[in-house]
């Protein structure tokens, strides 16, 4: 039982990390870059279903995979399906709460509200998820910031220099 609680927790952090990382790296990038308020809204749904579905099976390949390899046989796809399904929802609810503020606010006030809220979210996961593993909960959550803020900066310098070159 200890095993698959460890499954879900490793998908649920992974799939909000990803979500909130990739989706504000990406969805800041191309706002940066001065493409339409519906565009940024449209690629944003893009990528989070697509994603959030591509990482769904990802766990689910991976998650049956390992239990096959230290079984030494075939497991049915059903034992993984919940870490899968963990995985999917984290991703699609997290990127959500990113592509929110372009609903409501326009330029450059989406993009960093969008940011601050996954470097919030960023910041309780860690901290969440270190108190849940009973280890440092402050240093954890900075761990978290300060690596997914790398990915976020790279995003928004990617739509920065986009934006220059391609315009």
């Amino acid at each position: 039982m200890k095993k698959r609680t460890a499954s879900y927790i490793r998908n649920f952090v992974f799939g909000v990390e990803d979500s909130l990382v990739s989706t504000v790296g990406l969805i800041s990038g191309i706002a940066v870059a001065g493409v339409s308020r519906s565009t940024i809204i449209l690629t944003g749904v893009i990528l989070i279903l697509v994603e959030a579905f591509s990482m769904g099976v990802g766990s689910l390949l991976a998650e049956n995979s390992v239990e096959e390899y230290e079984s030494g046989k075939e497991i049915p796809f059903v034992r993984a399906l919940r870490g899968s399904v963990v995985m999917f929802f984290s991703y699609i609810c997290s990127g959500t709460l990113i592509i929110l503020p372009y609903l409501a606010f326009e330029g450059r006030d989406a993009i960093r509200y969008s940011i601050m809220i996954a470097v919030l979210s960023l910041f309780v996961l860690g901290f969440l998820s270190a108190k849940f593993a009973r280890i440092n909960p402050w240093r954890r959550a900075v761990q978290m910031v300060a690596i997914g803020g790398l990915a976020i900066l790279i995003g928004t310098v990617a739509g920065s220099i986009a934006e220059v070159y391609i315009s």
